[in-house]
């Protein structure tokens, strides 16, 4: 393919994104734990090291820096800061604490995530996100962390991916706990983490306001998994699994987090919750796109996901579709017109092969995006190191940064070089091309 040149927006934030149970390591109360514990990870692996972040803080916001970081979106341990329910740990928030002093020495602006994946198992072990009294579980933890880390943070994700949580642990079973096509617990869950998040919205922005945060400086959302469903063909079966899968996957999720508005097949909340906006920013973590084909097996929501024929794809199989990322922006944003923050964007490869054309390719559609109004302010890059991803475990590696696991040293890619640069220059030149894109 022929590169061209362009220029990013001065104001466009640049960074990259990690979660707690990714990288952390040594903590132990928790759902991911203990499914490892059980030899469930798909390569043997473990997330009880992970990159062993928590021993490797000050060095790892070195690295930050070093590839010109301006904002970091890190995640939070919930079972570390809250391990007995009530019962929070001063030593656990002193951790976040000081790492969040030492991005903001460092120039970096941090984007607090509160729940990513990992449940504390007291929480597990009581129904997690099924049982009703988890809302108000989540909010008591919420409020704690806001009063421990309100006067440095102001934006915040409530909640990542739902769906995704959902669809893997009660739908597909291939995550904690583990149930398989249980789409009535699927639908609770989602009700429950509708409602934390309309909740958390009013309540952070009540006690960072309460504290003296200036009202249009406080950003809360939530990231959402969002991707493109196309038709692998035209029948009306295809149609109608295309349907349910963005609907129940994805749609439904983005308008009852978004405006209180709780659509079929969620229970109808707009009593309780006024009409509003719920969120300062949509977030959207963007990997590829699937093609739906529609069959005849209610147990699979009446579909089956295929990749086109003849596309590229990453380690784990997924296409490179980087005009998706426009695509789902342009829907997103004309249905909100709420500032479009790309939460997470990135490409699990090994031998780094494709890692800068890919950053290339969905930076460009980011700034097509940009250009045709749609408020992107910022981009964070999946992810900052190689790290645990969840059941698939440490064999994926989406890192800018190499971790030898081993050795826990890190070190940074040509990719990682290429975004860099384009972190601190804000734009891809000709040389920036001959030297990443176009090496044989």
């Amino acid at each position: 393919m022929a590169y061209k040149s362009f220029k990013l927006p001065e104001d466009l934030l640049m960074g990259s994104a990690t979660a707690a149970t990714h990288i952390e390591g040594g903590q132990q109360q928790h759902n991911w734990y203990r499914w490892s514990e059980q030899g469930k990870i798909q390569d043997g692996s473990h997330c009880k090291v992970a990159c062993d972040h928590i021993n490797h803080i000050k060095s790892d916001v070195k690295l930050l820096k070093k590839i010109n970081t301006e904002t970091y979106r890190m995640g939070l341990e919930w079972s570390r800061i809250e391990p007995e329910e009530g019962k929070f740990s001063a030593e656990g928030i002193a951790i976040y604490r000081k790492e969040i002093k030492l991005l903001l020495k460092s120039g970096i602006r941090p984007l607090v995530t509160l729940w990513h994946f990992s449940n504390p198992l007291w929480m597990e072990d009581d129904g997690g996100w099924v049982n009703p009294k988890c809302v108000n579980r989540y909010l008591n933890y919420v409020r704690y962390v806001i009063d421990q880390l309100g006067d440095l943070v102001t934006d915040w994700v409530t909640i990542n991916e739902p769906n995704v949580y959902l669809f893997f642990g009660y739908f597909e079973g291939r995550w904690p706990p583990g149930y398989q096509g249980n789409i009535r617990y699927y639908l609770k869950g989602a009700n429950h983490f509708a409602k934390a998040h309309l909740k958390a919205y009013d309540q952070i922005h009540e006690q960072l306001e309460s504290k003296g945060q200036p009202k249009e400086e406080i950003h809360v959302g939530v990231a959402h998994h969002l991707r493109i469903f196309d038709l692998f063909d035209k029948r009306h079966l295809t149609r109608f699994a295309a349907y349910i899968s963005s609907h129940l996957f994805q749609w439904m999720y983005l308008e009852a987090m978004t405006r209180g508005r709780f659509t079929f097949p969620l229970r109808f909340y707009n009593r309780q919750f006024p009409r509003k906006n719920y969120a300062d920013f949509i977030g959207i973590n963007y990997y590829s796109r699937d093609l739906v084909k529609g069959v005849y097996k209610p147990g699979t929501l009446f579909n089956e996901l295929h990749v086109k024929k003849g596309k590229a794809v990453n380690d784990l199989g997924w296409e490179i579709y980087p005009k998706g990322l426009y695509r789902i922006a342009k829907v997103v944003y004309r249905m909100y017109k709420i500032p479009i923050w790309i939460t997470e964007n990135g490409i699990s490869d090994a031998k780094d092969t494709k890692r800068a054309k890919f950053i290339y390719n969905h930076l460009r559609f980011l700034n097509k995006a940009i250009k045709k109004g749609i408020e992107i302010q910022r981009y964070y890059h999946w992810s900052t190191m190689d790290n645990f991803e969840w059941q698939e475990g440490v064999t994926p590696r989406f890192g800018l940064y190499h971790n030898n696991y081993e050795t826990q040293e890190r070190t940074l890619r040509e990719s990682g070089k290429f975004y860099a640069e384009i972190c601190k220059k804000k734009k891809i030149s000709r040389k920036m091309i001959r030297e990443y894109l176009m090496k044989k």
